[in-house]
């Protein structure tokens, strides 16, 4: 189905829905495309391929809501009793005043400039070049040493194409690509098996550079041997680059419309409080060019906007959608988060390990939780023991424990090595005073 034939279904089911009696609608129509191989002592272990594509309907109903998909788009009568149906069974529903589409000003309008989100050759890639490249990863690391215990290389990628409608005046589509290549690898020592993995991504074919990947997951393996718990304690932190959403997302979490209402956040109203340390500027922006989570509207149509999110530790925006926004008397911003960009330090991780006395870089996360509510966290941390300025030995089986706002209020260094691979491009993280139990 081209683009111009999406418009005209979803505005063909968008009026329909009006004239069976919604007040308000909205149709999203998608396509998505998406590959999955992996190979294991030189075969292939898995290949998965997958094509979707699907209606969905938001539908008002006199004050009442609901939400219907469809993948059978092909039979009109069959459709329209679709919507029918649909309509019918959201009338049982109960009333929710607060339920609505956005204000038409809100919507974005068109213009923006054009983002490179999408691959257009993504269709022509050649399949048995994608199995070959997962090969070659795989075979950067067979027969490299002796206490290589297995070795997975992946190769992935995905399309989707969304074309968006509603009743009171918005259109909209947009697209995009990706592509990953991975290897895991387990290595032993006695009864031990650590692993490691290594991870590149883009949105384009081309800007997928697979060279070095299964190197570097075997070098980072081999590196784990000897791990061992070491005596509990108070000491510095620092969360390697890739690792750094997994501190951040309770944050970002609790910056959330729905967790705000429901009294689910630890930061409920402290808009121009100071939450953390001034090392802490976030901006959310989503027009970096090529950028995992670049965009000009949302999932309702909201006109993005380049926003700061922290300014030296002080909150400045929640993510506020129209439905929340009404429940809380807040002007709706947006639910959802795009390219999250720390302002940089001037230290790569060697640099900030190197002004350590004692401390510890964590390059994995094991499991735990954090309180939406209270902030108290406690995760279960891999990584090394860091002692004048050098790595000394690695460590695992110890905890984390603490509280969102006293962690980042901690936060004493920023990296100036953002991970790109990600729409989260988080640096590395020096974090002063974490509570850590081993021994």
């Amino acid at each position: 189905m081209t683009k111009e034939e999406k418009y005209k279904l979803a505005n063909r089911v968008v009026n329909h829905a009006l004239e069976c009696g919604a007040q308000e609608v909205r149709a999203v129509i998608s396509d998505s495309r998406n590959n999955s191989i992996s190979v294991r002592e030189e075969k292939i272990e898995n290949l998965e391929q997958s094509i979707e594509n699907g209606l969905t309907i938001y539908l008002f109903v006199d004050k009442k809501y609901s939400v219907h998909s469809t993948n059978r788009l092909d039979n009109r009568e069959e459709l329209d009793r679709f919507v029918r149906e649909a309509i019918e069974g959201t009338r049982y529903l109960a009333e929710d005043e607060y339920r609505g589409l956005p204000d038409p000003d809100l919507y974005y309008k068109g213009g923006g400039p054009e983002l490179k989100t999408f691959d257009g050759s993504f269709r022509s890639v050649d399949p048995q070049e994608k199995i070959n490249v997962a090969f070659a990863v795989e075979k950067e690391v067979l027969g490299r040493d002796e206490r290589i215990v297995s070795v997975t290389a992946s190769y992935n990628d995905g399309m989707n194409e969304t074309v968006m409608v509603t009743s009171n005046g918005f259109e909209g589509d947009r697209s995009n690509t990706y592509y990953g290549i991975s290897a895991s690898v387990s290595v032993k020592e006695g009864d031990a098996r650590p692993g490691d993995a290594w991870y590149r991504s883009s949105l384009f074919y081309d800007g997928l550079d697979h060279e070095g990947i299964g190197r570097e997951a075997l070098k980072r393996a081999l590196k784990k041997l000897g791990q061992a718990k070491i005596e509990s304690g108070n000491m510095p932190m620092i969360i390697e680059n890739r690792l750094g959403s997994q501190s951040l997302s309770p944050l970002i979490r609790a910056l959330n419309g729905s967790a705000i209402q429901q009294k689910n956040s630890f930061l409920i109203d402290m808009l121009g409080e100071k939450v953390g340390s001034d090392r802490l500027t976030i901006v959310d922006d989503p027009f970096i060019l090529s950028g995992r989570g670049s965009g000009h509207f949302d999932n309702e149509g909201l006109a993005l906007k380049k926003r700061t999110i922290f300014e030296k530790g002080i909150l400045k925006n929640y993510y506020i959608d129209t439905y929340y926004g009404k429940k809380l008397g807040m002007e709706p911003t947006s639910g959802i988060s795009t390219n999250l960009v720390f302002e940089m330090g001037d230290k790569n991780l060697e640099e900030m390990i190197a002004s350590l006395d004692r401390g510890i870089l964590v390059t994995g996360f094991n499991g735990g939780n954090c309180n939406g509510s209270t902030g108290d966290f406690s995760y279960g941390i891999e990584g090394f023991l860091i002692e004048q300025g050098k790595i000394a030995k690695p460590v695992s089986e110890m905890n984390i424990t603490g509280n969102m706002l006293d962690l980042y209020k901690n936060l004493a260094g920023v990296g100036n090595d953002a991970y790109e691979d990600a729409a989260w491009r988080t640096p590395s993280l020096l974090f002063d005073n974490v509570s850590f139990s081993g021994k």
